[in-house]
């Protein structure tokens, strides 16, 4: 699986560590920067490994910041992105078997690396289940995405 990976500078501890976990488990990466503590917006980070994932350039994505929210907010603007914050290994496998979670979002100031890598393997082993009630509700998310999405002519 090819990961786009992408963090701001609260993230940036973290990103090193996800990316050499990653590659232990034979994925591709895909790194989006930043590159170092200075301080940078999330958004500009959010929005790069959202829309790797949204162009096909990536088949997942994970992103580092301080809480994981703000990262997972901007992310979710992108059509086609399902970015979760997860702080454990439960609801990082379960957003992508239930919800078709398609984005991983860390908050490095919330989770240990230690932590952080046992998330990342969860998530990353995670396939979606295909159950027709999963398929149903991911329908119904997909549906009011397209409800809001804005038309050329807008």
């Amino acid at each position: 699986m090819k990961i786009a990976v992408g963090c701001d500078h609260a993230g940036f501890p973290l990103k090193a560590p996800a990316i050499a976990e990653l590659k232990s488990l034979g994925h591709e990466v895909l790194d989006k920067g930043t590159d170092s503590t200075e301080a940078v917006d999330y958004p500009e980070y959010a929005q790069a490994v959202a829309e790797a994932v949204m162009r096909g350039d990536a088949d997942r994505g994970l992103l580092l910041c301080g809480s994981g929210v703000g990262a997972c907010v901007a992310a979710n603007k992108v059509p086609g992105v399902r970015a979760a914050t997860c702080h454990d290994t439960y609801s990082a496998h379960q957003g992508v078997e239930h919800d078709d979670a398609n984005v991983l979002c860390l908050g490095a100031r919330v989770v240990g690396e230690k932590l952080a890598l046992e998330i990342i393997r969860a998530w990353a082993g995670a396939r979606f289940s295909g159950a027709e009630r999963h398929k149903r509700r991911l329908g119904k998310v997909n549906a009011i995405e397209a409800k809001y999405q804005r038309k050329p002519s807008d």
